[in-house]
C-alpha cells in the first residue's frame, strides 16, 4: 500500500504532500533542528563534499524544501548554479528568504515543479541531490527515472533518506524516537498533526539499502553505493549515470 499523509483521503499522495509542506513551512526549519539534535546539517555537509569530487558547475536539488542542501552544495561546491525544485510553493518562499538574505539570489534559483516530470533538458545537470526526498514521490521509479533523464553522462546522483538502523540498542531507541517521540513534538510544535506521523510510516514503507540500490540500477545508473550515517538512522546513497 502507498503511504501517503492522510490514508483515509481519496486525494493523491502528490497533492497531499504539497499541502503538508505549505501547512508547516513556517516551522520546517526549526522542527528539523530541533528533532535532529542539529546532525541534518552534518548529513546535508557529507552530502555536498561527496559529490563536490565531481566538480558539478550545474546542480540540480530535487524536493529542495527551504533550500537547505542546496546553500550547502554552495557552501561547498564551486557550482556556478545551483537550481532547485519543489511542489511546495511555501517551503520555496521560506528558501528563497534565506537565498536572498545570503546574498545568493544570482547563484541559486528556485522553482515550482514536478519530481516527475522535471522542466529540464536531457543530459542538462552535471549532479542531481535529493535530501529526504524520495519517500514522498508518488511514484518512485518515475521521478528517480526522470533524474537519470537529467543528469549527463558521468554525472553523479547523491540521495540523503533516512533508514532503518539494524544495531542494537539504536535499533529500538530509534523506533522509540520515530514513533512516539518525534510525532508528538511535530504535533504540538507545527500544528499538523498528520505531517509527523507520516514522516515515520513514510521510513517504514521505504525500500532502503540493497532495494534502493537495485531500484537504481534497473533505472541504468551505475556504481550505486550506500552509506550509513549516525549508526544507520540516515545513509547517502549515490550511483553515476
Amino acid at each position: 500500500m502507498k503511504v501517503k499523509p492522510d490514508m483515509a483521503s481519496e486525494t493523491g499522495k502528490k497533492e497531499q504532500v504539497e499541502q503538508m509542506f505549505d501547512s508547516i513551512s513556517g516551522r520546517y526549519d526549526f522542527l528539523n533542528r530541533f528533532l535532529s539534535l542539529g546532525i541534518d546539517k552534518w548529513w546535508r555537509k557529507t552530502t555536498v563534499r561527496m559529490i563536490s569530487t565531481y566538480h558539478p558547475e550545474l546542480i540540480l536539488d530535487v524536493a529542495t524544501g527551504t533550500a537547505d542542501l542546496a546553500l550547502a552544495a554552495y557552501k561547498y561546491t564551486k557550482a556556478k548554479e545551483i537550481i532547485g525544485i519543489d511542489l511546495s510553493e511555501g517551503m520555496l518562499s521560506k528558501g528563497r528568504e534565506k537565498i536572498d538574505k545570503k546574498g545568493l539570489s544570482h547563484r541559486i534559483h528556485l522553482k515550482k515543479g514536478d519530481s516527475e516530470s522535471l522542466p529540464f533538458a536531457d543530459n542538462m545537470f552535471d549532479a542531481v541531490t535529493v535530501g529526504f526526498g524520495v519517500r514522498n514521490f508518488e511514484h518512485l521509479e518515475q521521478g528517480l527515472s526522470e533524474i537519470y533523464r537529467v543528469i549527463k553522462t558521468g554525472g553523479v546522483l547523491a540521495v540523503l533518506e533516512f533508514s532503518k538502523p539494524t544495531i542494537f540498542p539504536i535499533k529500538q531507541l530509534y523506533q522509540l524516537y520515530f514513533t512516539v517521540i518525534l510525532p508528538t513534538w511535530g504535533r504540538l510544535i507545527s500544528g499538523n498533526s498528520k505531517a509527523y506521523t507520516y514522516l515515520p510510516e513514510s521510513v517504514k514503507a521505504f525500500p532502503d539499502g540493497v532495494l534502493f540500490l537495485d531500484i537504481l540500477r534497473d533505472l541504468g545508473f551505475k556504481e550505486g553505493q550506500q552509506k550509513k550515517l549516525t549508526f544507520g538512522i540516515c545513509s547517502l546513497y549515490t550511483a553515476i549515470k
